[in-house]
């Protein structure tokens, strides 16, 4: 068993490099056991589960460079509970940042309002309005703000969510072309609500960026 993860705050990513078919899954964090021990991991808790621990910027970037086949490009990551970005010119690694006060809490905050409204990310259009918001905890007062004034659920959620999207794009460096990591991908008002060309890579970015890391470590193809 190669087992490497990537632990986030709301869901952890893993995957066994050493099965016949290796594959990405997710377990939700709240079910993983305190005794689990893996080879390789990153992610906010990942030091509690292993004893070689990755940088998320490190996984991040191993990760975009493996899957854009781009000599300039910037890949965003949005969690549940901050934001960093990479961005790649001529090849080599120009920038990165990592924010965990705008981006605070962000996508436990979206996947939060969904449930809580019942409501439909696939249905909702991209609203023209959108908030001044600093965080995705202090964003969920002008929601409720809204809805006091008459404005509907659906419309104030999707506004909040277009300016969580238009903050964190602002943070990346508002690139003509995005790449987006994160189970946020999965949410296509959010997708929708970023300026610009937007290619979504999916939640298992920073576990491919393990992946590439193990196998050079241990001589694999």
């Amino acid at each position: 068993m190669m087992l490497l993860a990537d632990f986030g705050t709301t869901y952890a990513k893993f995957i066994d490099l050493a099965a016949a078919n290796p594959t990405p899954y997710l377990e939700p964090a709240k079910n993983i056991s305190r005794e689990l021990r893996v080879d390789m991991a990153t992610g906010h808790n990942g030091t509690r589960f292993t004893d070689h621990y990755i940088n998320e910027l490190t996984a991040l970037a191993r990760g975009g460079e493996h899957l854009i086949d781009e000599e300039d490009f910037t890949l965003l990551d949005c969690g549940s509970r901050d934001i960093k970005f990479v961005r790649y010119e001529k090849g080599r690694l120009a920038d990165m940042g990592w924010n965990a006060e705008c981006g605070a809490s962000m996508g436990f905050t979206i996947e939060l309002l969904g449930r809580y409204y019942n409501i439909d990310y696939n249905q909702l259009p991209v609203p023209k309005k959108s908030f001044s918001v600093t965080c995705g905890v202090l964003g969920m007062s002008q929601i409720f703000d809204e809805i006091t004034a008459g404005s509907g659920e659906e419309n104030a959620v999707a506004s909040f969510v277009k300016s969580i999207a238009i903050n964190a794009y602002r943070f990346s460096g508002e690139p003509d072309r995005l790449y987006l990591s994160g189970g946020l991908c999965d949410n296509p008002l959010f997708v929708k609500s970023f300026p610009g060309d937007v290619m979504g890579l999916g939640r298992f970015v920073l576990l491919k960026g393990l992946a590439v890391l193990a196998k050079k470590e241990n001589g694999w193809p």
